[in-house]
C-alpha cells in the first residue's frame, strides 16, 4: 500500500516527515520525491536497511528502534513533524533471508531478532522461559486455541533436546498442526514468537504516544498493520487519543480527542496488489490528523 499511505501523509514540500520503518527504503524515496526543501528521518534497527539509505542531503537514516523516536529526533534538534508513517511487521528482506530465523519455510536457526545486536532470540524463549510464559506468548500475540497444549509439548521436548533451528520447533508441534490450515497455524506461531523476542507491542505503544507529542496541529500519522492486535491498538488510539482506548467527554459530553480519524474504516489493499505481493494480504492502512 506504498501509494495509498505516502498519498494518506498529505505531504507539503517542505515539511519534516518520519519514516519509522525504513526497511527497504521504498515509502522513504516516494516521500522524498514529493518534498523540495523538506526533510524525511528515517528509522530501522536492522542493520542491513541502512545499505539501502539514499545519499540525499534531505534524509537522515536513524539506525534504532522507532520507540526512541522522540529522543532520537530532539537530539538531532527537531522538536515536530508534519508526519509520521509506520508500516509494521517484518520486512521481505527480513523473511527472505533464510538465516534470520523469521519464516518456517526455511531450515535456519531461531533467531527472529530484528535488532541483530539484541540478546534475545526466538531459541532462547523456547528453551528457557516458563511453561506458563510459553502459554501467554502463544495465546495473546499468536491467539491461539491450543496455546497451552503447544507450550506443554515444548517443554517436553525440550527436555530431551534443545529446539534451536525451525526444524526443531515444527517437529515439537506437529500434533498438534491442523492438516487443513498449517501454513495459518505456523505463521501465527512464528507471529507470536517474533512480537515477543522484538518486543514489538511495546515499542508500538511507545511510537503512538510519542507520535501524538511530535505531530503539529494538521500532521498526520499514517499506520499499515498486519494482524489484529496492532489494528486493535492503532485503531483505538486514533479514536480516543489514548492506549487505553479510553474515549473522554467534555462538559456537554463531546468526544474529546486530539485526532480526527481521516479513515473511518481501514483501506485495505487492491486485488491488483495482493495478486502480485500475496504478503499484502492482510494489510490494513489507518490514518489520523491531529487536531
Amino acid at each position: 500500500m506504498l501509494r495509498e499511505s505516502v498519498a494518506a501523509l498529505a505531504i507539503r514540500p517542505n515539511g519534516i516527515y518520519v519514516d519509522a520503518t525504513f526497511g527497504g527504503g521504498g515509502h522513504a524515496r516516494a516521500i522524498l520525491a514529493q518534498l523540495q526543501n523538506g526533510r524525511l528521518y528515517a528509522f530501522d534497527q536492522d542493520a542491513d536497511a541502512a545499505i539501502n539509505a539514499p545519499n540525499d542531503s534531505r534524509f537522515v537514516f536513524i539506525r534504532n528502534n522507532f520507540k526512541y523516536l522522540q529522543n532520537c529526533l530532539h537530539y538531532l534538534g527537531c522538536t515536530e513533524v508534519d508526519g509520521i508513517l509506520a508500516d509494521l511487521g517484518v520486512s521481505s528482506h527480513q523473511f527472505d533471508t533464510g538465516e534470520r530465523g523469521f519464516s518456517f519455510r526455511f531450515d535456519a536457526a531461531l533467531d527472529m531478532r530484528m535488532n541483530q545486536n539484541a540478546p534475545l532470540t526466538a531459541a532462547k524463549i523456547l528453551n528457557h522461559y516458563a511453561e506458563e510464559e510459553l502459554e501467554r506468548i502463544f495465546r495473546q500475540y499468536g491467539e491461539i486455541p491450543q496455546s497451552r497444549r503447544i507450550a506443554a509439548l515444548i517443554v517436553k521436548i525440550r527436555a530431551q533436546k534443545p529446539i534451536l533451528h525451525t526444524g526443531d520447533l515444527q517437529a515439537a508441534v506437529e500434533s498438534v498442526i491442523p492438516r487443513l490450515h498449517a501454513h495459518k497455524f505456523l505463521a501465527t506461531l512464528y507471529q507470536s514468537l517474533r512480537i515477543e523476542v522484538n518486543g514489538e507491542m511495546a515499542a508500538l505503544e511507545a511510537l503512538l504516544e510519542q507520535s501524538l507529542r511530535l505531530l503539529k496541529s494538521g500532521g498526520r500519522l499514517v499506520v499499515i498493520t498486519y494482524h489484529s492486535l496492532e489494528d486493535r491498538l492503532v485503531k483505538n488510539f486514533m479514536r480516543s487519543g489514548n492506549i487505553e482506548g479510553t474515549l473522554n467527554k467534555d462538559f456537554y459530553g463531546n468526544n474529546e480527542t486530539p485526532f480526527t480519524v481521516v479513515t473511518k474504516k481501514a483501506l485495505l489493499p487492491l486485488p491488483q496488489e495482493t495478486t502480485l505481493n500475496n504478503r499484502a494480504r492482510s494489510a490494513k492502512l489507518r490514518v489520523a490528523e491531529k487536531r
